[in-house]
């Protein structure tokens, strides 16, 4: 289920409306932002931000420049856009870096809310920046908390700062920030304590860490599953110990979306990042821009491209391409850009950053079986180096070994070879043709599973 595919599918229901009348009217406004106000509110978000968000955009869409516009519909549909993306923030909240390092950032929330995957997720993020990270465990009353932090650390090859669990965070806070300062750490990030709700005792032990280090940033992590919950949350927070900005976490688990557009507008603080996943590389910088564009079907190929960037070998896809116009490539080659391409995330989030997809009824509706992936995988990783690079020789009993070994059907590994021939030999048939060289499109009979 895509990110806030609940909300998207009602408000592009509503706009579609609006685009199918030549003129709009007073009357034809009203009605839309009933419909506008019931989509939001259906998806959690604050009645009052839901009220104050459909004046703003009732005042601008029944102006003039708009019922006298020649596409008035799509004028209310930028308006919206606009509305949207000033309600999350307008634009990307970065990290405040301290201009004498380390910079310190503290995170802070309730128990379970995922504040130590949370750490190791940002620690991972700002390795890939060229930052060097310490971690510290400052959750002293979860013996598991500092044993969790520590194997994140091991597996993304970030120290860890721990004392056990015998000092106080104050303690542990104020030591960490002389290791950091003894090996040349950037950032420390502090992993601290959470409770099942808000009490004293909580913020007491966090102000004294925030006096202790004074922190460049406090970032609060919060639970996007649990809706207004947490816009309460981190209302409570806010008040209480002041913060910097939010980690959004299950976001690609919030079909409503609610959290995410009323954080900003309760708080006055930005979601500064959101949670993607459980990948420790399923943390990724919020653009309020960006979202609005999704929720609204309008796509995000900026994301998209970034995340190709970030995850595709540059030579491998141009090595790749020169394969493909030979008809040179093998099931090796095709597990390496599969094994690529999952790591982008989830297909159904992918496609819904493509603009258009949220409009196209039988796209939208699209119910991608990703167990497929991971059948094609295990079948070409059951085949020999040989059978990779020379299908052909694959006979009965290797297609009953490979498909033994894979837990699949030999029918299973019949198709893809099939599929996968039949690809190579249209490659073959089009290659130095005037298609090719144009860049002319050829209908394929090769189909992934999502197809």
């Amino acid at each position: 289920m895509a990110v806030f595919s609940s909300l998207a599918e009602k408000l592009q229901e509503t706009f579609k409306k609006l685009k199918n009348k030549g003129k709009l009217t007073e009357k034809d406004v009203t009605e839309a932002m009933r419909e506008i106000r019931v989509a939001l509110l259906e998806a959690d978000v604050s009645f009052k931000v839901v009220k104050d968000f459909i004046a703003k955009v009732k005042e601008r869409a029944v102006g003039q420049e708009v019922l006298e516009s020649l596409t008035p519909g799509q004028h209310v549909v930028k308006i919206v856009h606009e509305e949207l993306t000033a309600l999350m923030g307008s634009s990307q909240s970065k990290i405040i870096i301290s201009p004498k390092p380390p910079t310190v950032v503290m995170l802070v929330g309730l128990q379970g809310a995922g504040k130590t995957t949370s750490g190791g997720k940002l620690a991972h993020y700002l390795k890939k920046q060229g930052r060097q990270p310490l971690l510290v465990a400052g959750d002293v009353y979860r013996p598991a908390a500092v044993k969790q932090l520590q194997v994140l650390g091991e597996q993304l090859g970030i120290p860890v700062f721990s004392l056990g669990t015998e000092l106080s965070p104050v303690e542990i806070a104020k030591k960490s920030m002389e290791q950091a300062a003894a090996k040349g750490n950037d950032f420390v990030i502090i992993d601290t304590a959470g409770r099942l709700h808000i009490n004293e005792e909580l913020m007491e032990e966090l102000k004294n860490i925030k006096t202790a280090v004074k922190p460049h940033e406090i970032l609060l992590v919060v639970d996007a599953m649990t809706g207004q919950d947490a816009v309460n949350v981190a209302e409570s927070f806010n008040n209480e110990l002041g913060i910097d900005g939010v980690i959004l976490t299950k976001l690609d688990g919030d079909t409503r979306g609610g959290a995410a557009l009323s954080v900003k507008a309760v708080t006055g603080r930005p979601i500064k990042f959101v949670g993607m996943g459980e990948k420790l590389d399923a943390l990724e910088p919020f653009y309020p821009d960006r979202m609005a564009s999704r929720i609204l079907g309008m796509g995000d190929v900026l994301t998209l491209i970034e995340k190709a960037q970030a995850n595709f070998d540059a030579k491998k896809a141009k090595e790749m391409e020169e394969k493909m116009r030979k008809a040179e490539f093998t099931f090796e080659d095709f597990l390496d850009q599969l094994q690529q391409f999952k790591k982008m995330g989830s297909f159904q989030d992918l496609i819904s950053m493509i603009p258009g997809i949220g409009s196209n009824k039988k796209l939208k509706d699209l119910q991608v079986d990703e167990k497929e992936f991971i059948k094609i995988e295990a079948m070409i990783q059951s085949m020999t180096p040989q059978e990779r690079r020379h299908p052909e020789i694959i006979n009965g009993s290797r297609k009953q070994r490979i498909a033994s070994g894979s837990g699949t059907k030999v029918q299973d590994l019949n198709k893809l070879i099939k599929q996968f021939t039949e690809t190579k030999k249209l490659l073959k048939q089009f290659s130095g043709s005037a298609m090719m060289k144009k860049g002319k499109k050829g209908k394929l009979p090769f189909k992934f599973p999502f197809m």
